[in-house]
């Protein structure tokens, strides 16, 4: 395998690796949401 080969390989892995590791940050957020306004309080959990 020639050095062009081997650094799409791992180009592509760290990019697999980074979207994993984005979606899984996102699945992981949760959370309370609190709005105040004109009709009162209300309360949401993610």
């Amino acid at each position: 395998m020639n050095r062009t080969f081997l650094l799409v390989v791992i180009v592509a892995l760290a990019v697999v690796a980074a979207v994993a590791g984005y979606l899984y940050y996102q699945e992981r957020q949760s959370g309370v949401d609190i709005k105040i306004d004109g009709s009162g309080v209300t309360i949401d959990s993610n």
